[in-house]
């Protein structure tokens, strides 16, 4: 503590200061500062990067004849052992959520993916399902959000593997997506 130095002060300015300031009272004990807790750090280039490849997919000239109605989909990021994959297409994980994007528009679905997977990877989730349907009233243009999905998967850092799901839990019309640990 810096030590106090006293001051000359009239009485008449001590009248004053009294008479402005009103009764006071001598605080004895330390004094402390609220410290709010810092909130958790956000990964902005990460968010930023995210939301340009929504963009992106938009853009992307997709043949819908790439992914024909029955087609499985699987996929595993570079330089993983094809054994992960493998132990994924045959059920070795426990499916921890689901998202059902039946009915949903392309934009909406898009959305609603990156929330659900941002979600799910935050709360340390990392096997999920996407039930994105087989493209049955799709008419000529196809499996429109089985081709969503497979874009954005594909895209993403932080997806591992997915493969179609087991005909059990939803065939040809799910995915079911392994995510990196934080």
């Amino acid at each position: 503590m810096a030590k106090q130095q006293k001051l000359d002060v009239s009485d008449e300015d001590a009248r004053l200061f009294a008479q402005a300031v009103g009764p006071v009272r001598r605080i004895v004990g330390q004094s402390t500062i609220a410290v709010r807790p810092q909130p958790a750090p956000e990964p902005l280039q990460s968010q930023l990067d995210e939301a340009r490849v929504a963009g992106e997919l938009m853009s992307s000239a997709i043949d819908p004849a790439q992914i024909e109605v029955g087609e499985e989909l699987s996929y595993l990021k570079s330089g993983l052992s094809p054994r992960l994959l493998q132990r994924l297409k045959r059920g070795h994980f426990s499916i921890a959520d689901e998202i059902d994007l039946h009915q949903m528009t392309a934009n909406v679905a898009r959305t609603a993916i990156k929330q659900f997977l941002d979600e799910n990877k935050r709360d340390g989730r990392l096997c999920v399902k996407i039930i994105h349907g087989k493209g049955l009233r799709s008419r000529a243009q196809g499996p429109v959000l089985k081709r969503l999905v497979d874009g954005m998967l594909r895209q993403r850092g932080d997806v591992l593997a997915y493969a179609s799901a087991k005909p059990a839990e939803g065939g040809t019309g799910a995915v079911i997506v392994l995510l990196r640990q934080k």
